[in-house]
């Protein structure tokens, strides 16, 4: 399936239906007051929350989203029907924006959340009911309110536990797909990863965590070059972010300041998020030289933060990864994060 994570619609709640002015004619009953009844309110239009989608790929070939408008009221006392809403399903993560102002009107952040992004209008009242003491047949009645529309922009940010960054071809997607079921494609050329995807990495046998693999960042990305900030914005998400860099790198502590420095550059509380490091490839280089690179690479990172060699081809260090991925994400669950 094609990952889309941006799209702008337009949308337009119904009218609300007229009141009417009408009078009760009978044969026994030739003064029988007003009986007009009131407008339909008109439809809304509605997201809904949906756990099962990852892509905002529907809205890509639908633009426009109008709902259906109130019916008049009639005699009788009769209210018109109502108009049918029309709720959106979106994946959780979906950030809505105002297209216009440019402004974030709301986000949907758990399965089956609901937001209104226009509201239908009222249905006009009948002469019905102004009728009083002082006004015993009124012949007028109100108009439904009218319908609302505006363009809505839609962005998709992922939702996980861990996020995956590093330079391309720095093995994010080999590790995704072998912690997890998750299969992205793997290559050995750039920017194999087009779109981030998510796999969920069992800890025993009732828990777990998800791991998003987002694609390559370049230095620059947060002024457009590469990919660009497109996928940055995915990270914002993440309540744990794994740097990987490959033990073949030419200057590891360069290669890990660039990505913090386009994290930082993209915002700055990314920062603040806990990181950890992951050296991968080992399996490039001879088994007995593993710990005193590690060690190495390490020891030429200025920041203290935790290091783990592996290699996901072997399947070397990857438990040691699991656990201690673990052991952070469960503490920021038990605070709340």
């Amino acid at each position: 399936m094609k990952f889309v994570d941006y799209v702008t619609v337009t949308v337009r709640s119904g009218r609300g239906g007229a009141g009417v002015v009408s009078f009760r004619r009978e044969r026994f009953a030739p003064r029988g007051g007003p009986d007009g009844g009131d407008g339909g309110a008109g439809g809304s239009v509605i997201l809904n929350a949906d756990f099962h989608l990852n892509t905002l790929l529907d809205f890509r070939y639908n633009r426009h989203h109008f709902a259906e408008n109130g019916k008049n009221g009639s005699g009788s006392n009769k209210t018109g029907k109502d108009g049918n809403d029309i709720v959106l399903r979106v994946p959780i993560g979906t950030v809505i924006k105002d297209t216009d102002s440019g402004d974030t009107i709301g986000e949907i952040l758990v399965d089956d959340a609901r937001f209104t992004l226009v509201e239908g209008g009222r249905g006009g009242k009948g002469n019905s009911f102004f009728k009083s003491s002082t006004r015993q047949a009124p012949k007028f009645s109100q108009e439904g309110e009218p319908s609302i529309e505006r363009n809505i922009t839609l962005e998709l940010k992922l939702l996980a536990d861990v996020g995956l960054v590093g330079l391309p071809n720095a093995g994010k997607s080999t590790l995704v797909a072998t912690l997890s079921a998750a299969r992205p494609k793997i290559a050995d050329y750039p920017f194999t990863t087009l779109a981030p995807s998510l796999g969920v990495v069992k800890v025993g046998d009732y828990q777990s965590f998800v791991i998003a693999d987002i694609p390559g960042i370049i230095e620059g990305a947060h002024e457009g070059k590469g990919l660009g900030i497109r996928f940055l914005k995915h990270i914002e998400r993440n309540a744990v972010l794994l740097l990987m860099i490959p033990v073949t790198s030419d200057d590891s502590a360069t290669e890990y300041a660039t990505l913090v420095n386009e994290l930082e550059s993209f915002e700055p509380q990314l920062l603040e998020k806990p990181r950890m490091i992951a050296i991968t490839k080992l399996d490039l280089i001879p088994t007995e030289e593993h710990a005193s690179q590690v060690d190495a690479i390490r020891a030429s990172i200025e920041d203290d933060i935790d290091v783990f060699g592996i290699s996901a081809v072997a399947r070397v260090g990857l438990e040691e990864l699991r656990m201690g991925l673990w052991a952070r994400v469960e503490e920021i669950r038990s605070f709340g994060g």
